[in-house]
């Protein structure tokens, strides 16, 4: 499990540059400041949880159960939130209007908190070592 943890981490991190490059260069010239600045928000936070796998798979004293729903929580907290922001942002630009699945962008991030307080409650678990 923390090979593919660490190897999501790495490739969520992969895309989070890509995506961040193309935001800055292609992006800069079809987006109004705000749209890229939105665009910006869906990369820096797909950034922070990439990291966050990364140390995820790296801590020996997290059970393997608490790590599965991390990874999990994370993976699909990603999809929904900076997957969501991504089409948002760049809305104009399509003929489809994303407007309509706006509301998932909340659930992505309410996945990711999520995340962070199973972490929370699993280092405070009294059988935990760290």
């Amino acid at each position: 499990m923390d090979k593919k943890i660490l190897s999501t981490g790495a490739i969520l991190g992969m895309i989070a540059i890509i995506l961040g490059a193309f935001g800055a260069h292609a992006l800069k010239k079809v987006l109004s400041i705000e749209q890229l600045s939105t665009f910006e928000t869906g990369v820096r936070y797909q950034m922070y949880h990439a990291l966050f796998l990364l140390f995820i798979g790296l801590m020996k004293n997290i059970s393997l159960k608490a790590k599965k729903t991390i990874y999990f929580l994370v993976l699909f907290g990603i999809l929904l939130f900076s997957g969501s922001i991504y089409l948002l942002a760049t809305n104009d630009l399509t003929a489809f209007d994303f407007k309509v699945i706006g509301f998932v962008t909340p659930i992505g991030g309410l996945l990711l908190i999520v995340a962070w307080v199973v972490l929370f409650i699993n280092i405070n678990n009294k059988q935990s070592q760290i």
